[in-house]
């Protein structure tokens, strides 16, 4: 399958058919996300799995996954974590039960592996979505993505994410340090 070109983030999941593979390397995301604000201020107010109403991702991930595509998504995070990954932490019983896999790994366990220079996502081994975020985590005024089909690209990113899944922890038997 040849993945639209341009088409919208969310259609990448609507046609995705095997595989949705995302490295996350960051120790922080979006620091503006109203429900990141809120746990801040109070981190009882903000549901650990608040449903597809709250979060439309997770709809989008229950309508992915129900279709039988795998997707998994690894965190590579520093100790102690920063507020940011707790938080994180504290909503992916929410990702996990709209049934994408996520694992955990602990980035003093990832000096010996080759990882690329950005998060991304990786779909059916055809299309590599590098995304861009500013120093403070916030997307790249300078274009937040950037879209690779590049065999040689994709081959050494599903090898790379691989390796750290391999090494990661599965999100239930993940504690933060």
């Amino acid at each position: 399958m040849t993945f639209q070109a341009g088409a919208a983030f969310s259609d990448l999941f609507r046609q995705v058919r095997r595989c949705a593979l995302h490295l996350e390397m960051r120790d922080g995301y979006m620091r503006s996300d109203p429900h990141f604000l809120e746990w801040q201020r109070d981190p009882g107010s903000v549901l650990a799995d608040a449903g597809p109403a709250g979060r439309p991702w997770l709809s989008l991930m229950k309508e992915t996954t129900g279709r039988g595509v795998d997707v998994r998504r690894l965190r590579v995070v520093s100790e102690p974590a920063s507020d940011y990954i707790r938080f994180e932490h504290h909503v992916t019983a929410g990702n996990v039960s709209a049934g994408e896999q996520v694992r955990w790994l602990p980035r003093r366990q990832a000096s010996r592996l080759l990882l690329p220079g950005n998060d991304l996502w990786l779909f059916d081994d055809e299309l590599v979505l590098f995304l861009h975020f500013t120093g403070e985590g916030e997307l790249s005024p300078h274009g937040d993505e950037e879209r690779v089909a590049d065999p040689t690209v994709i081959a050494r990113c599903r090898a790379a994410f691989e390796d750290a899944w391999d090494l990661g922890v599965p999100h239930d038997q993940h504690s933060l340090v």
